[in-house]
């Protein structure tokens, strides 16, 4: 079987894992995101109709079971699951607004159809759904990790604003933010899910660092796809984050060794936020040359191996193999 089919079979053999769970997540998120104001059902439903991979609903909910005795998902786990996965809705239409996105999952973006305004205040209309549905778990912990989150969350996203078309950024530099915008929020998914299957601080804090390893894995392996994949494949334009100003690893790596007038056709690029003076396939000239796209996998697979190590930590059981072959299938995929 070639890879893509291989992957196909991985995930259906998760999904039949949580599928029911997943329905009652669905559910959830139907209900409570149903409003006074017709603008935000209308976004709402284009956003949660896009047909997102809802991984990080998965990956609670997942968690919650390689942790618990019990033969049944806990409906802690099921509202949990659905307060993640609104927070990542509202931080996408928010994505969209600040960088100017006009296509999302191979959509037209909220901000496209319904305007700037409109998206900003219906994504946070999204974010303060998801906090009245956490408010009801009566749990501080589970507050204090979504506050948190959303504290590290907007960092994130003031820092990638204050280095929007800097070249002389750092891997440190990149990695902090790689941390504050995806990491982060895979490892409160692990961290809230674990909790919901009544796992002690230790087995949740384990859960947790699984989890932001396989987050920053799979941003690095989102910027890879970024240079190497294809439109129609990615759901957004190839080397939309360079033309928005952005400097990821791949890039970084070839950097590190460009010649001064290939440094300067970069510099051009995050200029003028287009390659309309420097074309595209330069930049994927200059990117091989210096083996970026390779020397970034690698590193995703080094943050894979760790999260790995971790899981294998837990007893076995269908959900511990499940957590394990999301890990293969973020570092291979094509999307």
């Amino acid at each position: 079987m070639t890879k893509s089919v291989n992957q196909a079979v991985s995930m259906k053999q998760i999904l039949d894992l949580v599928r029911d769970d997943l329905a009652r997540v669905e559910k959830v998120i139907g209900l409570e995101t149903i409003g006074s104001v017709a603008a935000v059902n209308t976004i709402s439903h284009h956003m949660q109709s896009a047909g997102g991979k809802r991984l990080r609903p998965i990956l609670l909910l997942l968690s919650s079971r390689v942790v618990s005795s019990s033969t049944e998902t806990t409906s802690e786990a099921i509202e949990l699951a659905a307060v993640v996965e609104l927070v990542h809705t509202s931080t996408l239409v928010h994505d969209d607004v600040i960088d100017e996105a006009k296509v999302r999952r191979g959509r037209p973006s909220a901000n496209a159809l319904w305007g700037n305004q409109m998206s900003i205040l219906a994504g946070d209309w999204l974010y303060m759904q998801a906090f009245q549905i956490a408010m009801r778990q009566r749990n501080f912990t589970v507050l204090d990790i979504l506050i948190g989150l959303t504290q590290v969350m907007v960092e994130g996203e003031l820092m990638q604003l204050d280095r929007l078309g800097r070249i002389d950024l750092t891997e440190a530099d990149y990695m902090e933010l790689v941390d504050r915008k995806t990491a982060c929020l895979f490892n409160a998914c692990c961290r809230l899910g674990a909790m919901a299957g009544g796992a002690d601080d230790s087995d949740s804090a384990r859960l947790g660092e699984f989890a932001w390893n396989l987050g920053m894995a799979f941003q690095l392996i989102d910027d890879v796809l970024d240079f190497t994949s294809k439109e129609n494949i990615l759901g957004k334009p190839v080397g939309n984050d360079l033309a928005e100003g952005k400097v990821t690893l791949p890039l970084l790596y070839a950097l590190a060794e460009t010649t001064r007038e290939e440094t300067r056709m970069i510099e051009t690029i995050l200029k003028d936020r287009s390659y309309e003076r420097v074309p595209f396939s330069t930049v994927l000239e200059i990117i091989e040359k210096y083996k970026g796209v390779e020397r970034a996998q690698e590193r995703a697979q080094q943050f894979t191996a760790r999260s790995r190590e971790v899981i294998e930590t837990f007893p076995d059981s269908p959900y511990r193999k499940a957590v394990l072959t999301i890990a293969d299938i973020i570092t291979e995929r094509d999307r």
